[in-house]
């Protein structure tokens, strides 16, 4: 509905309220958020993402341990099949005069989102030919720090004391793993170049966080079929003429067999499950809370561990992880009832936004809407 003025009205609670009112209604109270179903379902989503993430490093170390090593080629087939189910039913729903338009006018935008997430790809995986799994992981709290800059001066986010000090819990949580490695040698792999994997994991993670604000940007004035399949779109293109020109020595040379064929199309249905589910994350939620998440794969990594590389999971890891997630509450604890999954770019009452699932207009029209 509207008002005299012409401005949009969110339904809501059957009382015309719009987001700015039904949001100021719980702000500054504690754990309004936290007591909400909203809540545990983005608590959930995080884990299920932070175990999609390190499923794909541990695959991503054995295909390295196989002797195979193409980080551009590896991830090709991803956009791929990210590019058969987005990209078709964009198609479906615009056709295809409206989705060429709509590459006309906003496709670079997605060119510069498909890069930086075609370059994170690369960097990470091949980290793993040179450092370990584990450092790899550590490495990746400095997409956190990426994002955190990133949205305080191009997207106006402005954290509560609360969110940096449930940050800093993380990356303490995350800290201790690190310590405990450390301290008793345990789960160390040899690494061929250690200062070199490291830096190309920095690099990486640096790339990840770039392209994490970016997405969250435009998933929240597109729709995420779009976004996911324009990513696909021009990420296929990238990567395939950057696997042609860099992997074309390591694919010659790379081990070709059965478990070869496993572990990249178990990369593959892992990494596209990754991709569907995140641009979800970052309505409900932030780039930031979906990396201090992803904190939690190292201890699903060693968890795996156990059972694919048979490491040990010191009596520190669970102390670590629970701290990590008290960090998650922490974040939230001061946050109104729409949270973060209302953006500040996106005017008062989110006016220059999408109504879709997950974001702070459909769950104000639609309360009962489980996302």
């Amino acid at each position: 509905m509207t008002d005299r003025h012409g401005r949009a009205e969110l339904v809501g609670d059957g009382q015309g309220r719009t987001v700015a009112e039904v949001d100021d209604k719980t702000k500054g109270k504690w754990f309004a958020y936290v007591k909400t179903r909203d809540f545990w379902l983005v608590l959930l989503l995080g884990q299920v993402l932070s175990i999609c993430i390190t499923s794909t490093n541990t695959l991503s170390q054995l295909l390295s341990f196989e002797g195979t090593s193409i980080p551009a080629f590896q991830t090709f087939f991803n956009y791929v099949l990210l590019n058969m189910i987005y990209t078709t039913w964009t198609l479906y729903k615009y056709g295809f005069k409206k989705w060429g338009k709509m590459v006309l006018k906003d496709g670079w935008r997605f060119f510069i989102l498909a890069f930086m997430d075609v370059e994170g790809n690369y960097f990470v995986v091949l980290a793993y030919r040179y450092t370990t799994i584990l450092s790899a992981q550590l490495i990746n709290f400095w997409a956190i720090v990426v994002v955190v800059i990133i949205s305080l001066i191009f997207l106006h986010v402005r954290y509560h004391i609360t969110q940096y000090a449930g940050i800093i819990l993380c990356i303490g949580g995350m800290g201790i793993l690190f310590g405990s490695d450390h301290l008793t040698g345990n789960n160390a792999f040899p690494a061929a170049n250690q200062l070199k994997g490291d830096l190309f994991a920095l690099l990486g993670a640096t790339f990840y966080g770039l392209s994490n604000v970016f997405e969250e940007f435009l998933v929240s004035k597109r729709p995420m079929y779009e976004v996911i399949g324009q990513l696909a779109f021009w990420g296929m293109l990238i990567n395939g003429v950057q696997a042609g020109i860099f992997d074309r020595a390591s694919f010659a040379s790379a081990v070709w067999n059965a478990k070869v064929g496993g572990y990249m199309t178990g990369y593959t249905l892992i990494l596209s499950l990754f991709y569907s589910l995140a641009p979800l994350m970052f309505r409900l939620s932030s780039a930031a809370f979906f990396n201090i998440s992803l904190l939690t794969g190292n201890f699903w990594g060693v968890a795996i561990g156990v059972k694919v590389f048979h490491l040990k999971i010191h009596w520190m890891y669970p102390i670590a992880f629970v701290l990590i997630i008290i960090g998650h509450v922490l974040y939230f604890c001061r946050q109104s009832m729409l949270a973060e999954s209302r953006k500040p770019w996106l005017g008062e009452n989110q006016e220059e936004g999408i109504a879709g699932v997950g974001t702070a207009k459909r769950r104000v029209e639609r309360p009962d809407a489980i996302v």
